[in-house]
């Protein structure tokens, strides 16, 4: 039952990391976007899940593997199908958000934080994070724009 719980909390922490991030294997293009970290994340936490509840349903521990790593790949081809899906559907090149200004809605450190920008197609916070620390309330602008992150400068 080790590796399953292994496997299942690694792909909980690939999947974290590709929802704060951004998806980690975009920065590689391997397969025109054919590898997805939330796509392998899912699949690695269904493998997980899946393997633990059929091994401790009495079975075989060779069908355990067989049933977590058939239903970790449905699970990825699905995932992948949605992203992409999702993806298509986009209404079109995403805008940068560099030059912007906005205001700090909580402290700002290396660490991250969150700031409220002033664009026309900003409607809702974005995670931020700067060389130093800024206060909460301070004006910024936005230096760089990594995935769903700013970089932020205190203006």
């Amino acid at each position: 039952m080790l590796p399953f719980l292994i496997v299942g909390g690694v792909g909980l922490a690939v999947l974290l990391i590709s929802l704060i991030v951004g998806d980690i294997f975009d920065h590689f293009e391997i397969g025109d976007g054919a590898i997805s970290g939330t796509a392998l994340g899912i699949a690695a936490v269904v493998f997980g899940a899946s393997g633990a509840l059929t091994y401790t349903s009495n079975l075989d521990p060779v069908w355990a593997y067989v049933l977590a790593a058939a239903l970790a790949v449905v699970a990825y081809l699905v995932a992948v199908l949605f992203v992409k899906r999702l993806t298509k559907s986009s209404d079109g090149v995403p805008t940068s958000a560099v030059g912007l200004s906005g205001v700090t809605r909580s402290t700002i450190t290396p660490a991250g934080g969150e700031v409220s920008l002033d664009g026309p197609h900003e409607v809702e916070r974005r995670l931020a994070y700067s060389d130093g620390t800024i206060a909460e309330g301070v004006r910024i602008r936005v230096v760089e724009h990594s995935g769903t992150r700013v970089k932020v400068v205190a203006e």
